[in-house]
């Protein structure tokens, strides 16, 4: 059954075997950056995670002609940009042939300063904040898809199927929930609707009733939760929902985890939440469950993206022949295959898109709910 598991998901890797430049065997070496420690760090481990899934899946279905194994060399960031930056100096030294991540957009665009130097390929799963690859790095690549595509798919969602007028915005000032919270903000003035206040919480806050309070106070149709990780989110829903505060509550794609629902319990039950839509009925998405479940436990948000990054970079490493940034980037930009998450294709700039849809938590499940083009989806 696990050879069989393992070709759906080695369909369409490129068998064609090339020389490498190598007179014995070697080992391949490749790096991740995410959180494992602190408050991200269930995100960070599902993002470890996905790539040592796509190795194992890579070296079962033939491997890397050159190479007796590929082995990942994961690093801590714990979404701090100094250490992102510490984590990307390490991996250099390593002498890693490719990057996936990182997690938080403020530790992935200064970790990317630092391998773009020694022009490392770089691929995250999960940064959404646009200045990721806008700033024209030319080994800066991304599987998840952007906040300027978020922020629009969120705003249309609350005024099209929740029929919201006006909107209380919160976010924890980071780079990435900052900017989609700005984002949202703006889609949301250009379509008429109000946001009534756009207010801040500090990362590491517990308690969230002074913001709340003037929620309730405020009263707007949604309350929109722009956050890094599920455990503040967690709490924060949890808060609300004691307080009475009967604002529909809207939130964004890092709460696609299951941990947060097993914090917030019965609270979660009806938050609604923009993420990218993933068919999970497909055969490789089956395929890499029945794989990375009895393992790691519940697929989570990232796990998905960070198996295809790796899934591309190694694919893109074996159609090159080499390891070499230039050929390897060659090969990427021909990449055009169904991953687990998505289809993956590359645009120039480095982007992959994502299309954004609504989840609705039913039953302690992410239930699809609307999509931008047909509304709901039945």
């Amino acid at each position: 059954m696990k050879k069989r598991i393992i070709s759906i998901l080695a369909m369409g890797l490129i068998l064609v075997p090339f020389l490498f430049c190598t007179v014995s065997a070697k080992t391949l070496k490749i790096g991740s950056m995410s959180p494992l420690t602190g408050p991200y760090a269930s995100d960070g481990t599902d993002i470890k995670n996905g790539v040592l899934t796509a190795i194992e899946v890579f070296e079962a279905a033939g491997g890397i002609p050159g190479y007796d194994k590929i082995e990942l060399f994961p690093q801590d960031t714990a979404c701090d940009p100094r250490q992102a930056v510490a984590s990307a100096n390490k991996l250099l030294n390593i002498g890693v042939a490719g990057v996936v991540g990182a997690y938080c957009s403020s530790s992935t665009i200064p970790g990317s300063d630092v391998l773009a130097e020694e022009d490392i390929i770089m691929i995250t799963p999960a940064s959404t904040n646009e200045q990721v690859t806008d700033r024209g790095l030319p080994y800066m690549f991304r599987m998840c898809g952007r906040d300027d595509d978020q922020a629009p798919a969120a705003a249309k969602f609350m005024k099209e199927s929740l029929g919201a007028k006006t909107i209380f915005i919160v976010d924890d000032k980071t780079t990435y929930s900052q900017g989609l919270a700005d984002g949202v903000k703006k889609a949301a003035g250009e379509m008429g609707m109000e946001v009534v206040m756009h207010e801040h919480v500090n990362q590491g806050d517990k308690d969230f009733s002074a913001i709340l309070t003037m929620a309730k106070r405020a009263n707007a149709d949604v309350f929109f939760m722009s956050l890094q990780g599920f455990s503040p989110a967690a709490m924060m829903t949890i808060q609300a929902k004691r307080l009475g505060m009967t604002s529909q509550i809207v939130t964004n794609d890092a709460m696609f985890q299951p941990r947060f629902m097993d914090v917030a319990k019965q609270a979660a039950e009806g938050v609604y939440m923009t993420y990218g839509f993933t068919d999970q009925t497909i055969p490789e998405y089956k395929a890499f469950e029945q794989i990375y479940v009895p393992k790691y436990g519940k697929v989570a948000a990232y796990a998905t993206y960070a198996y295809d990054s790796a899934t591309a970079l190694l694919k893109a490493i074996k159609a090159a022949g080499t390891t070499d940034p230039k050929a390897v980037k060659a090969e990427l930009m021909k990449l055009d295959f169904q991953g687990v998450a998505k289809h993956v294709k590359f645009a120039a700039n480095g982007d992959s898109g994502s299309s954004y849809i609504a989840y609705k938590i039913v039953d302690g499940k992410f239930v699809p709910y609307w999509e931008p083009v047909n509304g709901l989806i039945k």
